[in-house]
């Protein structure tokens, strides 16, 4: 029953992710070393809000509520804070790419990028936060044996996959706003971010944080969608399968007989 557990709960945290990472990001080699750096920032706003949480415990003396509270405030802020400096790498790197293409322009665009180190955010986030969860659903025990919810493994991987998807939507949506400059934009993923945050701490009452968490989720994605130039015209287009005609017209005068022998 615990590898049951295991393997189904990690397929609900990583099974979107996955897929994404196999389809869009594995065949190009430059949308891999753009997921290595996104994770790359990722680890480095989790160093610094470890340190940060370290020396906050040093100097109060206390590990109550509060203080965790402040914590994950904080570890919020700084993970946009590495959003913002991997944005600033990114946009240096897409320059020199167009700069050194025959054409002038890069072989990967800067949107492309946005997905790439949000998707990346999300699934190094995902890892950090879930895999103890994982390690003990593999048992040996019981979930719920002394009262508590027999749904902990089950939700915190739902958990696990929201958060994966909503990092994905902020990526493209914070370099949007960075790179148009509007200032409403970011703040709105941060204030998203903070919300999401500040929902887990109703856990375990799942039904006020699962569900709230899965409504951000959506509302996010459809503005990330709109946000990367999606339409509903383009959702059908796609679900049709169908295939615009090139559009080249063939000038007939042009064409010459070839000359009798």
């Amino acid at each position: 029953m615990g590898a049951a557990v295991f393997f189904g709960c990690a397929a609900i945290a990583f099974g979107p992710a996955a897929a994404l990472v196999l389809l869009t990001v594995a065949p190009e080699p430059l949308r891999v070393i753009v997921l290595v750096a996104g994770a790359f920032f990722w680890l480095l706003s989790l160093l610094a809000a470890s340190l940060l949480w370290f020396v906050s415990v040093q100097l109060s003396g206390r590990e109550d509520a509060a203080l965790l509270l402040l914590g994950a405030a904080a570890a919020v802020l700084l993970q946009e804070l590495c959003r913002f400096g991997c944005f600033k790498l990114l946009k240096k790197a897409d320059e020199g790419l167009a700069t050194l293409s025959e054409d002038g322009r890069s072989p990967i665009s800067l949107r492309q990028m946005a997905y790439v180190s949000g998707l990346s955010f999300g699934i190094i986030s995902g890892v950090f936060s879930v895999t103890n969860i994982l390690a003990d659903s593999a048992g040996p025990g019981t979930v719920g044996i002394h009262g508590d919810s027999p749904y902990y493994f089950i939700t915190s991987a739902f958990l696990t996959m929201a958060l994966v998807l909503l990092h994905t939507f902020w990526g493209i949506i914070f370099f949007d706003a960075c790179e148009r400059r509007r200032a409403g934009g970011l703040g709105l993923v941060v204030g998203s971010h903070l919300l999401t945050s500040g929902l887990t701490f109703l856990n375990p009452w799942y039904e006020a944080s699962l569900g709230p968490i899965f409504i951000l989720t959506l509302c996010t994605g459809l503005w990330a969608f709109s946000t990367a130039g999606g339409s509903f015209r383009n959702i059908l287009k796609c679900l049709s399968c169908k295939q615009e005609p090139e559009g080249r017209v063939m000038l007939y005068s042009a064409l010459q007989v070839p000359p009798e022998e």
